[in-house]
């Protein structure tokens, strides 16, 4: 079966506790019901061109991303959903750097498993179980 986010988990509990009846269970309970049916997926993030240094000087990270809440019920975890996670969980500093908007800046060349995102759907592409994503920027100072 599909598992979730034990960190979302705490955190929907935490934020539905005061919807709850004491007599609240994880099938019962407003949040974690959904939590429960949360898409997941491992992938392989790795990052060139500079990027990585907005990531910790780490290139390559393996990581579990889950839909997260707002797209809880849509069709999976999509390059949308993972950019968004990226920004909330790896970048350090300068968010404005790797995204802008939903999408990553202009400049900066994502590839799925080594192909252009652009043929495989960009933001829209439900990424699979093992999905390795590169991004590298060709935006370079001079």
């Amino acid at each position: 079966g599909r598992c979730y986010n034990s960190a979302f988990r705490k955190q929907a509990v935490s934020a539905a506790d005061s919807f709850c009846a004491p007599d609240c269970t994880a099938e019962n309970h407003p949040v974690f019901s959904l939590a429960v049916g949360m898409a997941t997926v491992n992938v392989t993030l790795e990052f060139g061109g500079g990027l990585e240094l907005l990531m910790g000087n780490v290139k390559e990270h393996k990581v579990r991303i889950d839909e997260g809440p707002s797209h809880v019920g849509q069709s999976g975890v999509t390059i949308k959903r993972v950019i968004s996670w990226i920004k909330g969980n790896l970048i350090r500093e300068r968010p404005d750097m790797f995204v802008a908007g939903e999408t990553v800046r202009p400049g900066i060349l994502v590839l799925v498993n080594d192909t252009d995102w652009e043929l495989c759907g960009g933001t829209a592409y439900e990424v699979q179980e093992g999905d390795q994503l590169t991004f590298i920027s060709t935006l370079h100072g001079g």
